[in-house]
């Protein structure tokens, strides 16, 4: 099978989270030479792949065949791939079955390897996420097989392919502020207390607001004020109380005891409530790590150029392995088109990237 025609098959699984709609028995099949390994909690498909090749360290590529629900409003069928000058358009074509048919493909082709190759698969990347990867991972802990270094490969360039690879993400923590106020008539607003007016005091200190000034992997932890509700909709009555959501992306310089510490004290001698809740954790690895040269050697080889090293955007899967001690890094396609109508990837990319992983396996030591 082809790349392209491997890339299209996978394109063909209506593999909305948390459903794989078997892709995950294909490619089972398809790599028939390795040993695998299922492991399936709630409504969530994992697969582990594997295959020693000698007693040297254990390389891991991980990614998920799961996408988001595809809108509407597609020139095109999301689930039928259609090639457009030279652009592939279906969901999840850069987000992210590429980087799974490229390093399917780049394993397949693999007959040699110093130690040991192996694929994490989920179908809950996209959802909560709470029984895929991170479950692999403990199971792989249990029966002492965790991977030395682990290359996910999601969409990370930017602007050109190989332009930037992930060395780390930063951590995700959310707030929800809730402050009570006293309901009244508008016209009397002394026998009200307004929460509007208590917040409009320090709105400006929290809304990018930031808690660090930022380093040499991360850019600052900032206050984002994402919502904020409160009253009737009405002008003649002051609201009984006020609803405020925001979010921020830490680095490593930053807690949730620190923004949790900065929210206290603005609503110092308010009725209030405050919820902090942390969806993942920030990490980076070395930039002198093994995993880094080897994948920044595989994208010059490739594109002739050195990849930018970032640690921007949301969060991946990384987050999870990183927890392991694995040294891991993010390598894919451009992902100027994740989740949005229309998403479409170049069948060019895809090959190059296989060819970026067939290079990495092949100079790992």
């Amino acid at each position: 099978m082809t790349t392209q025609e491997l890339f299209f098959k996978l394109l063909r699984y209506k593999s909305i989270t948390p459903d794989d709609d078997e892709a995950f028995f294909f490619i089972a099949d398809y790599l028939c030479e390795y040993k695998h390994t299922i492991i399936d909690i709630e409504d969530t498909k994992n697969i582990f792949i594997y295959k020693r090749f000698g007693d040297g360290p254990h390389l891991s590529f991980a990614g998920h065949i799961d996408v988001v629900p595809a809108g509407e409003g597609w020139d095109s069928d999301p689930f039928e791939p259609t090639l457009k000058d030279g652009k592939v358009y279906a969901r999840g074509t850069q987000d992210m079955k590429s980087g799974v048919c490229a390093f399917i493909q780049a394993m397949k082709n693999t007959k040699e390897f110093n130690g040991t190759l192996s694929a994490i698969l989920t179908s809950d990347e996209e959802g909560d996420a709470k029984y895929g990867t991170i479950e692999v991972l403990k199971h792989l802990k249990e029966i002492d097989f965790l991977p030395d270094y682990a290359i996910v490969a999601e969409p990370t360039s930017e602007e050109n392919f190989g332009d930037a690879i992930k060395i780390g993400r930063r951590g995700s923590i959310n707030g929800f502020l809730n402050i009570e106020g006293k309901q009244g008539h508008a016209a009397y607003p002394q026998k009200s207390v307004n929460p509007i007016s208590q917040i409009a005091v320090f709105l400006e200190k929290m809304t990018g607001y930031h808690f660090d000034e930022g380093d040499e992997n991360f850019a600052p932890s900032e206050l984002v004020v994402t919502d904020i509700r409160s009253g009737m909709e009405v002008t003649n009555v002051t609201p009984a109380n006020l609803k405020l959501m925001f979010n921020v992306r830490n680095s490593t310089n930053t807690t949730k005891d620190d923004v949790k510490k900065y929210i206290e004290e603005l609503c110092n001698g308010l009725n209030y409530t405050l919820k902090l809740t942390q969806g993942s954790f920030p990490f980076v690895t070395c930039k002198d790590s093994f995993i880094v040269e080897t994948i920044q050697n595989a994208l010059i080889d490739v594109t002739g150029k050195k990849a930018k090293l970032s640690t921007a955007g949301g969060t991946s899967d990384a987050r999870y392995i990183s927890q392991f001690g694995i040294d891991s890094i993010e390598c894919g396609v451009i992902n100027d088109t994740i989740h949005a109508i229309n998403e479409r990837c170049g069948m060019d990319e895809v090959k190059k990237l296989e060819k970026v992983f067939l290079h990495v396996i092949q100079n790992f030591r």
